[in-house]
């Protein structure tokens, strides 16, 4: 049964991968238990990080810096300017569950166990991925002959909600 994670361990693109995968589920669970937002914030940056280390792992290099550009740099950077401009209250407190964190302990290791079960009884076909050589030139073929409509679109519906974000704030300071 744990000869396939024998296996997998093996070869250091797997760990990097295991590492990584690690940390992304790591900060996205942090992220959704920290009670301030700016840990959250930065838990959240973890998580993005992380994601990009996955696409350099799987060689989509330009999808990993894409990732470390926008996400893990600009939004993150924009969410602490937010958290920075509104006021936070620090005398609510949450109300006592004292069952809750068993049960979500438990709960996550019945989950864990039975991912881990059906992922070591399946049978998953080993095949040759070709990789084209330079695959940035190919994303920018692909999105500037076949895909150039989207890609318009989807600029012009950032920039409607841009401006759409700005009405709605100066009317909250009125």
């Amino acid at each position: 049964m744990f000869g396939n994670i024998a296996n997998f361990l093996s070869s250091g693109e797997n760990i990097a991968f295991f590492i990584c995968a690690l940390f992304a589920i790591g900060g996205a669970i942090f992220m959704l238990s920290f009670t301030k937002v700016v840990h959250m914030v930065l838990s959240m940056a973890l998580t993005f990080l992380s994601l990009a280390g996955l696409y350099f792992v799987l060689e989509a290099e330009f999808v990993g810096v894409v990732q470390i550009l926008i996400y893990a740099g600009a939004i993150s950077i924009l969410m602490i300017f937010g958290i920075m401009m509104t006021k936070h209250r620090e005398d609510e407190e949450e109300p006592k569950r004292p069952w809750h964190n068993g049960l979500l302990l438990v709960g996550a290791a019945g989950l864990f166990g039975i991912i881990f079960y059906a992922i070591q009884q399946s049978q998953i076909p080993i095949g040759e991925f070709s990789s084209v050589q330079d695959n940035t030139m190919e994303i920018g073929k692909l999105l500037f002959t076949s895909h150039v409509i989207p890609f318009e679109l989807m600029s012009v519906l950032l920039t409607v909600a841009f401006i759409g974000a700005i009405i709605i704030a100066k009317r909250e300071e009125d």
